[in-house]
Parts: C-alpha cells; structure tokens; sequence
C-alpha cells in the first residue's frame, strides 16, 4: 500500500483559517457554496450551528452563499428555530413528492442537491455540541485551492460522552474502528488512510455528488467513499483534521443496527464490484435481544437497504439545473493514483 496519498491529502484546519485567501480562491474559481444541515429533533444544537455560520462565513465573510436545512419528520422545534434564524427549512417528504417517501439521513442529503444551488455542497452534522465555522470553511479549502479535489471529508477526535458530567476524551468512532476499517483492511486497504470515514462532515462538488447512488441510511457515508474512489481515484479525495467534535454518542444498540445497515450496503457494494460472490441473499434484519422481567426477548431491526439513483438521472433535476448525464467520467488531471472501475 502507497501512503503518499495521506501525506499528500491531508490538512489541517489551520491551513484554511486565512479567509480572505478562500474568499479570493471562491471567486476566481466562479463558484457557489451551499451549506446543508440534515435534521431530526436537533433542537438543542441547530440554532448556534446557524448563527455561526451566517456570522462568520456569510456576513463577514461570504463564502456560502445558503443555508438549507432538510428534516427528516422532527417532533420537536428543529425547524421553527431553523427558520427563524434565516434558514431555508425543508421537509424532505415534500421534495419531489411524486416519488415513494423513504426516512434517513442518506435520503436527506439526496434530496439536498435538489433544493441546493451550489457549484460545491457543504454537508454537516446538526448535532455538534463544540461547533465552529472551521467546520465548514476547512472543508472547503482543499476544494478551492487544488484544482485535483472534488471531495474533502474531516476527521477529528471523539469524546465519549459517559453521562451528564464525565467525558472520556478518546472512544469516539466505534463503529469505524470495529467494522469499517476492519472491512477497508481485508479489500481495500488504501481506504484505511481515510481516518475518518464515518464522519458526517464532508463537502464535494455538485458534479460528484449528482453522479453517484445515495443508501437511504447509516451506509450513505460507506458507499459515497467507494463509489467515489471506484469511478474517480483517491487522488480527488482529501481529509481535513478539525480537532475535536464533541456531540450525543449512541448506545451499543443502536450503534449495533448502524453497525448492520453498514455491513449490508458494504457487502452490496463490493459483490457489484466482483470482490465477493454472495451465494445467498444477505438476511434484512438485526436481531438483538432485550430482558424483560428476567427473560430475553428478541428485537429485530430490518432494513429493506433502498437507494436512491444518481440525482443526474431524474428527469426533473436536469430540467430544473440544465444538466445531463456525463458520458464521460468527471475529468481529473492525471496524478498517478486512480481508480478501478
């Protein structure tokens, strides 16, 4: 395995905190900057993510040009608070409503390039608790200053939340560091170099992102990195380390049917590619076990794995940003690390 590519692709945020630098590099390069913010129930956190980002990248410094919020259904007061601190709210079942509706985060950020209008699309996390504009303008450094990279995704340190008052300050990432990279490790071992590849942080020109499939659920980040290095290399892709993100960690259930829907889009994923020969069809639930008044009774989480086609290729979306389907891969110049289609 080469490690060039992780000397050579990865930054630091401090390496993009001249904004001025960005801001020329925006405007020399023609290009639009959309933010998009995938929501359920993030009253807590949306609120300050906004404000910062409007203050410090749109009023000070105009390097996004919209803020777009697409919920998933959220019970509480995610979008009042969205909207009034000048966000465009979104519920993702009225977009494109003609289609069958389908929930999950994967299905928010397809229907996203439908809403957005930018050259590059921004998508972060509602959640985080430490929020900063580096978050945002770190990731689209790379973008604006290497005409090589169509897609840059952060990577970070991850506290584990224990309760209200302690903090373990490493444990973060577990199912990257139990599936994923094992996953990466056994077939595509340069993958690896990617340190966070669960991070829901990451921002990309619309003309990637429209080319590429999107898995309703957990597996959108999974199958974005493969597909992504299948059709264009390693070479387009960068890794921008923020430091530390601080948000709510999930319980070993739930990080165990995260765990599941990844291992299915995965698998789906390299059998295509003709790494593995599935002789039969994969099982579509996660069986977990719970104790109830001292017995154990089983819980099944099934998933149906629905995906929703390259954006590109819906009719309304060419008409509505007169666009066409590439004959062509998007063009890269040669830098000696591609793909394997």
């Amino acid at each position: 395995m080469n490690n060039d590519w992780l000397s050579s692709n990865t930054f630091h945020h401090t390496q993009f905190r001249d904004l001025s630098r960005l801001l020329a590099a925006k405007e020399e390069k023609k290009a639009s900057i959309s933010l998009c913010l995938p929501t359920l129930n993030e009253e807590k956190t949306i609120a300050k993510e906004i404000i910062i980002m409007k203050s410090e990248l749109m009023t000070r410094f105009p390097l996004i040009d919209e803020i777009v919020v697409i919920d998933s259904g959220s019970t509480d007061h995610t979008k009042e608070i969205a909207e009034s601190y000048g966000a465009a709210v979104y519920d993702a079942r009225e977009i494109l409503p003609h289609l069958k509706n389908f929930t999950g985060k994967g299905e928010n950020l397809w229907k996203a390039l439908y809403i957005t209008r930018g050259d590059i699309i921004v998508y972060l996390d509602a959640d985080i608790k430490n929020i900063h504009h580096r978050f945002v303008y770190a990731l689209i450094g790379p973008l604006l200053t290497r005409d090589t990279i169509k897609y840059a995704k952060a990577f970070y340190d991850r506290p584990l939340t224990l309760d209200q008052q302690k903090i373990r300050y490493t444990g973060g990432g577990r199912v990257t560091e139990l599936v994923v990279r094992p996953l990466f490790s056994l077939f595509f071992p340069e993958l690896t170099q990617i340190l966070q590849p669960l991070s829901g942080e990451y921002a990309g020109y619309r003309e990637l992102f429209e080319s590429i499939p999107f898995p309703i659920g957990y597996g959108v980040e999974t199958s974005m990195i493969l597909d992504i290095y299948v059709e264009w290399g390693l070479e387009v892709i960068a890794q921008v380390d923020l430091d530390q993100r601080v948000h709510r960690n999930q319980d070993t259930n739930a990080l165990g049917k995260m765990a599941f829907v990844i291992l299915k889009t995965f698998f789906s994923r390299i059998e295509k590619l003709d790494k593995i020969e599935l002789k039969n069809a994969l099982y579509k639930e996660m069986i977990q076990y719970k104790r109830i008044a001292g017995r154990y009774r089983a819980e099944n989480y099934k998933i149906e794995g629905h995906e929703r086609p390259p954006m590109i290729t819906l009719a309304e979306y060419q008409k509505k940003f007169n666009r066409k389907p590439r004959s062509e891969s998007l063009t890269v110049p040669p830098t000696g690390q591609t793909g394997s289609r």
